[in-house]
């Protein structure tokens, strides 16, 4: 398994990624392709302790910036970091690609480096999200604010196709996030997509309240990009908050901080939940080829999960698996 990385993707980059090379290189035992300038990337190397028969670094003199535009860079920009990338999945040199680098280069280089699956109409961006006793997937995240009725129930098969290999659930149920729960309710592409999912074939089951989302009543829930982004970062802001307030309340007082630590084993497992860098990257659903898409600020943990899935979708041929669903279903 080959598992290309780019280099130069983190807001902290490269260091984040030279360390998470290193220790994936070391857990699995694979050949992994740094991505990005070699002086640069094979002068940092050489302060780790690694294998160099499993780190090959591979050329790429230009960075993409996060504030340089998507659509003129994937032209522009042919030997970045990400686009080298691309191309390296496209010539299967390379079974997957992982970028913490600008979301919408990622998404305008796959579409024109990789192209879409045949009959799909718009990638999605989907997230391991975490629910009351498990994980479901969150689809779309980010990479279509406007979307239309058939794009939505696209992101339901691509994501129902996810959960089943990532998180190993057959038949997952499919819930379309919405202001309420009952079949008339929503915005009006909220409403019209309802009547699309239920001739689907999916295993679909209406509406989703976030509090049905959190209450683990679907595997997979749709929405678009821009209310899935937001959904994301409001949760992962409130996470946040609620574990600073608890770390206040605990050391406000003795009696509380015993029961602090008491409880400590308790709270670093619900940390361990609600960090976003347990859950790597998100697949960007629906290119030719398996994409992976971290957060500017992913650390060496948060890499180390990205490859990591990665691994997983290779591993469950997920490539396969879209593109039958997409024939199949659509």
């Amino acid at each position: 398994m080959r598992i290309a990385l780019d280099a130069m993707g983190s807001d902290n980059h490269p260091g984040p990624e030279l360390e998470a090379v290193v220790e994936a290189s070391k857990r699995w035992g694979d050949p992994i392709l740094l991505i990005g300038p070699e002086d640069l990337l094979k002068s940092s190397l050489a302060n780790f302790q690694y294998d160099p028969k499993l780190i090959k670094v591979i050329h790429a003199p230009e960075v993409l910036q996060m504030t340089d535009s998507p659509a003129r860079t994937a032209k522009g920009k042919a030997e970045s970091s990400m686009a080298v990338g691309m191309d390296l999945l496209k010539s299967a040199e390379a079974d997957a690609f992982v970028t913490a680098g600008n979301t919408g280069g990622a998404m305008a280089n796959a579409l024109f480096r990789l192209g879409r699956i045949r009959g799909v109409k718009r990638p999605a961006l989907g997230t391991v999200f975490p629910v009351k006793d498990g994980q479901a997937i969150l689809i779309d995240i980010g990479a279509n604010a406007d979307c239309r009725p058939i794009y939505l129930q696209q992101f339901a098969v691509l994501g129902a196709v996810y959960a089943e290999i990532i998180l190993n659930k057959p038949d997952p149920r499919v819930g379309l996030v919405s202001n309420g729960e009952e079949a008339g309710k929503g915005n009006l592409l909220v409403k019209d997509t309802y009547p699309l999912l239920e001739k689907s074939g999916l295993n679909f089951v209406g509406n989703l309240e976030p509090k049905e989302l959190f209450a683990g009543e679907a595997d997979v829930a749709v929405t678009d990009g821009f209310t899935g982004n937001i959904l994301v970062k409001t949760s992962e802001a409130v996470a946040k908050l609620l574990t600073n307030l608890i770390r206040t309340e605990i050391t406000s007082s003795p009696i509380s901080s015993v029961g602090g630590l008491l409880s400590r084993s308790a709270f670093r497992r619900v940390g361990v939940t609600l960090d976003p860098a347990e859950y790597g990257a998100a697949p960007l659903l629906g290119v030719q080829g398996l994409v992976f898409i971290g957060h500017g600020r992913s650390d060496t943990k948060a890499l180390i999960n990205a490859i990591r899935i990665a691994r997983e979708a290779v591993e469950g041929d997920l490539m396969k698996a879209l593109e039958t669903a997409i024939t199949s279903r659509l």
